[in-house]
C-alpha cells in the first residue's frame, strides 16, 4: 500500500487511524549486555511469567495452587537475594543454584507450562504440592521450636588499638566470667605490627568476629566480661639498650583491658554504631618505665546477633561473611544439630614450678607445646592460638620475667583429625630464655612433659586440671618419643604405679629423672566423636567387640543424660546399624527398642526437651534403616500383645509412641522407594494400639 501511495488517500477517507507510523529509516541498534549472571535473568523472568498467572489463580479461587505458588515465589526472591550478594562461598553458592533449578523445573510442571502433561501428572502434582506444604508446617513449626531456645552471638569489631608499643604485638579478646573466674570462649587473635597497624595488611579495616554458641545459661551468668590481652613479641625488657645483640621474638605480657558487656549480652543495650574505648592496663613491671599515656586502649563496636553462625551468615550478610572470624564457645552450644561436626581440645597452660638450678635466679621459662604422634612424627597445623589466625606447627608461651612459679593460664585449641586423635600426644618442653642473644643459643631444653590424649581404656583425656611429670635428661633423648612413652604422664599414673610424687629426692624411671618441678594443665574436650564414657563408647564401637554387646546396651540405658545428647546422632546410627546388621536374628531387637525409648524418654525430660528438633531433625533428614519399621512394629506388638503385665516398661514405650511411630513411618516410607506399598504393617499396629487404648481405659 506504502509503495503504490494508497495510505494518504485511506487515511484521508477515514479508513486509515492517521496515528499510524511508518518508519523508512529504522534508528540504529543497540546490543544491551545485562551484568547478572544468567541464572539471576532466569529467575527475574521466570518471576514475572508466575506473577501473572498468581493473580489468575487469585481471580479463579483456586486457593491451594495459590498458596504453593506464593511460597514458591517467596523463595526465588530469597535465593535471588542471596545469589546476588556475593557473600556465598562456592559449594554453597553451587548447592543453591541447584536448588533454584530445580525449584523452577518443579515450578513450571505445576503450573501446566510444559509442553505435554497428561491429567494423571496433574493429580500427582497437587498431591505433591500439599506435601510440601505439610513439609513447610512441619518446617514452621521447628523453625517456632527452635525460637524458645534460641542461640545467641557477640558481633565484634575492633576500629582500633592505640597503644604505642615499638615492638610486633598480638592482641587476645575473649570473654570472660568474672563471678567464675573462667574464659567461656575462645580467643580472637590479632597481629599488631610494630609501626601500630594490624600485621595483615588485607584485614585493614576488616577487623570482624563473632562469639558463637550463647544461649540461655549465659544469659543468666550473673557477669560477663569482655577481656583483650596485650601480648608483645620482641625483647625480652624494652628498658634494653638496643645497641646490643638481644634476643629477639619472646612473647613478654604487655598490658590487659576489661569491659563489662553484661548489658550487651542480655539485650538490655544495643546499640551497635556506638565505639566503646576500653582503656589498658599495663603490667606492674611497665608502671614504672611508661607513662600511662602511652596506655590509652581500644575501640570496638559491640552487637548482640540471634541465632546460630549458619543464621548469622543468612540473616545478617552485611556484618557477618567468610572473612569474619568465628570464636566458639569452650563447650557445646545448648543444641547440637546432626551434621554439627566438633573435634576441639582446648588445653589451658596454667602454671609450675621450676628450680632455679645452677643459677642465682630464677629461670625465664619458656614452655613450648607441640603435637606428635606415637611414632614421633610432629603434626603440623592442628593448634590455633586464636580464631582468625592460621593453624601453627608448636605455639610458645608468655615468658615471665625471673619468676619461679610463673602462672599463664593460656589457652590453645587442638583440632585433630579423628582418626589421629588415638596415635597423638601433647608435648611441653622447658627452656631457659636469656636476654643475651649469645647465651640464649647455648641454652638447651632443660626437661620435658606429656600428656596423651586417649586413655588405656579408648575414651578421652578426662576434662579438669592434670599435673604432669617434669623429666629431666640429655637434650637429644627429651626429643626420641619412643625413651618417655611408656613412662607415667601424671602423678595419678605415677601413683598407680605405686610411686611417691613427694619428698626431695628425684626418682629414675627408664632413661629419664623425674625431676621435683611441677607442671599443671587444664583440659577440656568439645567432641561429636570422642566420648569420656567408657560405657557409652562401648556402643559407638560395638563393632569392635560383638559379644559383649547386650552388655553395652543395657550399660547405654545407664549413662548420663548429657553425654548421650552430645553423641545423638551417632548414638542413634549406632542403634539402627545393630538393628539392620543383624536382621537375620531378634537377638538384639528388644534392647535396641528400649535403648531408642530410653533416648526418647531422656529428650522428653525437661532438661533436654531443647533437642526435640534435633531428633525430629535427625528423623527427617539423617535417619537411612529402610528396615527398621518392621522389627520395631515387632517389638511394639510384642509389648501391645501383653499389655495385661504392666511393667515400667510398657509405661516408658507408651510415653516414646510418638516418636516410635515417627521411625516406623519414616522407615517405611524410605523403603516404599525401592518397592510397592502396602497398608498392612500399619493397619496391624493401630489395631494393637486400639486395643492397647481400650484395655486401659477399661483399667
Amino acid at each position: 500500500l506504502i509503495s503504490q501511495g494508497l495510505v494518504p488517500d485511506l487515511i484521508s477517507q477515514g479508513l486509515v487511524p492517521d496515528l499510524i507510523s511508518c518508519v523508512t529509516h529504522p534508528w540504529h541498534k543497540e546490543t544491551v549486555i545485562p551484568n547478572e549472571l544468567p541464572l539471576v535473568q532466569e529467575v527475574t523472568t521466570t518471576l514475572r511469567e508466575w506473577a501473572s498467572i498468581w493473580r489468575d489463580l487469585y481471580v479463579g479461587d483456586r486457593r491451594e495452587m495459590f498458596n504453593s505458588v506464593r511460597d514458591m515465589i517467596y523463595d526465588l526472591i530469597e535465593w535471588r537475594s542471596q545469589i546476588l550478594s556475593g557473600t556465598l562461598p562456592q559449594d554453597e553458592l553451587t548447592e543453591l543454584k541447584q536448588r533454584v533449578t530445580s525449584k523452577i523445573d518443579y515450578g513450571n510442571k505445576a503450573l501446566e507450562m510444559e509442553e505435554v502433561e497428561l491429567k494423571n501428572e496433574s493429580l500427582e502434582m497437587e498431591e505433591e504440592l500439599k506435601n510440601r506444604a505439610l513439609e513447610m508446617e512441619e518446617e514452621e513449626e521447628l523453625k517456632n521450636r527452635f525460637a524458645q531456645t534460641p542461640s545467641f552471638a557477640l558481633f565484634v569489631t575492633l576500629k582500633n588499638v592505640v597503644c604505642k608499643i615499638g615492638e610486633d604485638a598480638e592482641v587476645l579478646m575473649s570473654l570472660y566470667d568474672p563471678v567464675e573466674s573462667k574464659f567461656i570462649s575462645e580467643n580472637y587473635l590479632v597481629r599488631w605490627s610494630s609501626q601500630g597497624l594490624v600485621k595483615d595488611i588485607d584485614q585493614l579495616h576488616n577487623l570482624r568476629s563473632v562469639f558463637t554458641d550463647l544461649g540461655s545459661e549465659d544469659l543468666k551468668r550473673e557477669k560477663i566480661s569482655f577481656v583483650c590481652q596485650i601480648v608483645r613479641v620482641g625483647r625480652m625488657e624494652l628498658r634494653d639498650n638496643n645497641t646490643k645483640k638481644l634476643t629477639s621474638g619472646l612473647r613478654r605480657p604487655f598490658g590487659v583491658a576489661v569491659m563489662d558487656v553484661t548489658d550487651i549480652i542480655t539485650g538490655k543495650m544495643d546499640d551497635e554504631d556506638k565505639q566503646h574505648f576500653i582503656p589498658f592496663q599495663p603490667c606492674s613491671d611497665l608502671i614504672g618505665y611508661m607513662s600511662y599515656s602511652l596506655f590509652p586502649g581500644l575501640w570496638v563496636t559491640l552487637k548482640l546477633l540471634p541465632g546460630d553462625i549458619h543464621q548469622i551468615r543468612k540473616d545478617f550478610p552485611h556484618l557477618v561473611d567468610r572473612s569474619t572470624a568465628v570464636a566458639r564457645k569452650m563447650g557445646f552450644p545448648e543444641i547440637i544439630m546432626p551434621g554439627d561436626v566438633r573435634n576441639d581440645i582446648y588445653v589451658t597452660l596454667v602454671q609450675g614450678e621450676f628450680d632455679k638450678g645452677s643459677k642465682s635466679t630464677p629461670k625465664n621459662v619458656e614452655v613450648t607445646m607441640t603435637v606428635y604422634d606415637e611414632d614421633g612424627k610432629k603434626l603440623e597445623n592442628v593448634m590455633f592460638p586464636g580464631a582468625g589466625d592460621e593453624g601453627i606447627l608448636e605455639y610458645k608461651s608468655v615468658i615471665y620475667y625471673q619468676i619461679k612459679q610463673p602462672r599463664w593460664f593460656e589457652t590453645i585449641k587442638v583440632a585433630i583429625p579423628i582418626e589421629d586423635v588415638n596415635r597423638s600426644h601433647l608435648r611441653f618442653t622447658f627452656r631457659h630464655r636469656s636476654s643475651q642473644e649469645s647465651k640464649d643459643k647455648s641454652e638447651k631444653i632443660f626437661a620435658l612433659s606429656f600428656v596423651k590424649l586417649m586413655r588405656y581404656d579408648g575414651t578421652t583425656l578426662r576434662d579438669g586440671e592434670h599435673d604432669l611429670i617434669v623429666y629431666k635428661a640429655e637434650a637429644k633423648k627429651l626429643e626420641d618419643s619412643s625413651l618417655y612413652l611408656n613412662v607415667p604422664a601424671t602423678k595419678v599414673e605415677l601413683e598407680e604405679k605405686g610411686l611417691s610424687t613427694t619428698g626431695k629426692g628425684t626418682h629414675n624411671l627408664g632413661n629419664c629423672t623425674i625431676s621435683k618441678d611441677s607442671f599443671q594443665i587444664a583440659t577440656l574436650v568439645c567432641s561429636t566423636k570422642l566420648t569420656q564414657n567408657v560405657d557409652l563408647l562401648g556402643l559407638l564401637k560395638w563393632r569392635s567387640n560383638t559379644s559383649l554387646l547386650q552388655q553395652n546396651l543395657r550399660q547405654l540405658m545407664k549413662v548420663e543424660g548429657g553425654e548421650v545428647v552430645k553423641f545423638l546422632q551417632d548414638t542413634l546410627d549406632a542403634l539402627f546399624n545393630i538393628m539392620m546388621e543383624n536382621s537375620d536374628s531378634d537377638t538384639f531387637d528388644t534392647l535396641v527398642f528400649d535403648s531408642l525409648v530410653f533416648i526418647i524418654g531422656l529428650i522428653a525430660d525437661r532438661k533436654f526437651q531443647h533437642f526435640n528438633p534435633v531428633l525430629e531433625t535427625y528423623i527427617r533428614k539423617h535417619f537411612s534403616a529402610t528396615l527398621a519399621y518392621t522389627k520395631l512394629t515387632k517389638v511394639l506388638k510384642n509389648y501391645v500383645v501383653n499389655a495385661e503385665k504392666l511393667t515400667e516398661q510398657l509405661l516408658k514405650t507408651m510415653k516414646a509412641l510418638e516418636y516410635i511411630f515417627k521411625f516406623i513411618v519414616r522407615s517405611r516410607v524410605l523403603f516404599n522407594q525401592f518397592c510397592s506399598f502396602t497398608l498392612v504393617p500399619y493397619c496391624n499396629i493401630f489395631i494393637l494400639y486400639y486395643r492397647l487404648l481400650y484395655f486401659h481405659s477399661v483399667i
